[in-house]
Formats: C-alpha cells, sequence, structure tokens
C-alpha cells in the first residue's frame, strides 16, 4: 500500500492534534502535526534529509508566526503590519523549497482573495476547517493528481480576483519597462530593501544621484512612496538585488 505523508500546520494545538488524529486512523495515512512555520520548515528539512518526504501540508491560513528568510507572497500593502501574509507566506516557501509538496489551505471561512493569493503562492486546495474528513481527505488525494479543489461557492471569486490581478500585473510590467537599464538596478535594489546611501556604496554613485533616480522611477511608475513602488516592480516580477552580489529577477507566481 502506497501511504501518503501528511504534515498539519496550525497553531491551535487542540485543532492540529484532533485533526491529525482523525487522518492517522486512515490506512494509508501517514500523519505528524507542526505548531508553527518555522517548526513545519524544519520538520520539511528533517525529512527530506531522511529520505521520507512529506507529500502533502494543511496549513492554517490564520497560521501567525514570523518566517525567516521567507518572502511575501503578495506585495507588502497587502498584507499584515508584519509584512507577512500568515500561513500564505508559509505556502509560498514551501513550494519554492521543496516543490514536489502539495498544499491544501485549511481556513474558518470563504474568501475569495486570499483563496486567490493561496493559488499564485502555491497552494493547491482551499478548503473550510469545519468540512468533513471525507471531503479533506477526497481533497487530499485529489491534489496528489494534481487536481485543484476549491468550494464551489468561491469559483466566481477567485476567478474574479485572479484575472483583476493578471491585469494588473500587465500594467505593473508596462510601468517597468519604461525605465532605463539604470533606473531598474535603483528599482531592484529598493526591492531589496535597501536606503538611499546602501544604493549609492552599492552602484558607485553619489546619493544626490540616486536620490534623482529613486525620483524618476516613482514618477515613472506612477506611485509616491518606496512602499508602492516595491509593490508594483513585485507584482511586474522584479526581484530584489542579489546582496551576495548578482542582480536577479524572479518571475511572477501568477497561477
Amino acid at each position: 500500500m502506497v501511504r501518503i505523508r501528511v504534515l498539519v500546520v496550525d497553531d491551535h494545538r487542540i485543532f492540529a492534534e484532533s485533526l491529525a488524529a482523525a487522518l492517522a486512523a486512515e490506512p494509508d495515512v501517514d500523519v505528524s502535526a507542526a505548531g508553527s512555520g518555522p517548526a513545519a520548515l524544519r520538520s520539511l528539512e528533517r525529512a527530506a534529509a531522511e529520505g521520507r518526504r512529506y507529500d502533502v501540508l494543511l496549513v492554517d491560513a490564520d497560521l501567525g508566526g514570523s518566517l525567516p528568510g521567507i518572502r511575501p507572497a503578495v506585495p507588502v500593502q497587502e498584507v499584515g503590519e508584519d509584512g507577512l501574509v500568515d500561513g500564505i507566506s508559509l505556502v509560498a516557501g514551501v513550494r519554492t523549497a521543496q516543490p514536489h509538496v502539495r498544499i491544501v489551505v485549511l481556513a474558518e471561512k470563504d474568501d475569495p482573495r486570499r483563496a486567490a493569493l493561496a493559488l499564485q503562492a502555491g497552494a493547491s486546495g482551499w478548503v473550510a476547517k469545519d468540512c468533513s474528513l471525507s471531503r479533506l481527505l477526497t481533497v487530499i488525494r485529489g491534489v496528489l493528481r494534481e487536481e485543484t479543489h476549491l468550494p464551489p461557492a468561491l469559483l466566481t471569486g477567485v476567478l474574479r480576483e485572479l484575472t483583476a490581478a493578471r491585469k494588473h500585473r500587465t500594467e505593473s510590467e508596462r510601468l517597468v519597462e519604461s525605465l532605463t537599464p539604470r533606473e531598474r538596478e535603483v528599482l531592484r535594489c529598493m526591492v531589496a530593501g535597501l536606503g538611499r546611501k546602501a544604493v549609492a556604496d552599492r552602484l558607485f554613485l553619489s546619493p544626490h544621484t540616486v536620490r534623482t533616480h529613486m525620483q524618476n522611477v516613482l514618477g515613472k511608475l506612477g506611485v509616491h512612496s518606496t512602499l508602492a513602488a516595491v509593490a508594483l516592480a513585485r507584482r511586474a516580477g522584479v526581484g530584489p538585488v542579489d546582496l551576495a552580489g548578482d542582480v536577479v529577477e524572479r518571475g511572477g507566481q501568477l497561477a
């Protein structure tokens, strides 16, 4: 019998342990639980090192806590004050590090916008926490067959959100293309969180020249703050400058 290895990630201990116990009663399911994003990452890394990778993650949409080294899956002005989209940031990080893992987001309520963000981040499903065990097992087995699972009531809203996101990305790409190569370099530095002096040191320019470039970037992008410029750049697929030395540009994660 082929066994499915499942990791439940939820900071509500009673829920996580109860769900894990219910799943463990299935003859073809091996299940573990993690109470935070960092704990989940450690479990994934340990399992991979031991040659027993997880197949499916069940991630709480409202998972709290900081995830070192994981960038938000969406522009920073669209997330919480800590710069994270809770469980959705974990989705993005895991899909980058271990793309073979299928991820299902468990949510307290239906939310088309956040469900769309989860799909953009790499999730294969969005399921209500109070769904039946049989429904959850159907989703788990379905995502392993490369299926995407959403509640029927969410389909229209999610499609609307994804269509709007594609439109915004196209507009953002057009604006970024209007920048000169030097301005794009400056923008990548801004995405990396570098201040004016740090950008000047990196690009061997005077702070005054960097200030001029930054003002030009904001003007051409039609925004009024660095935060907004960074958000637009991420929508366009512009990644941060590699602080180790190379400039990189990452593609968008739009589904």
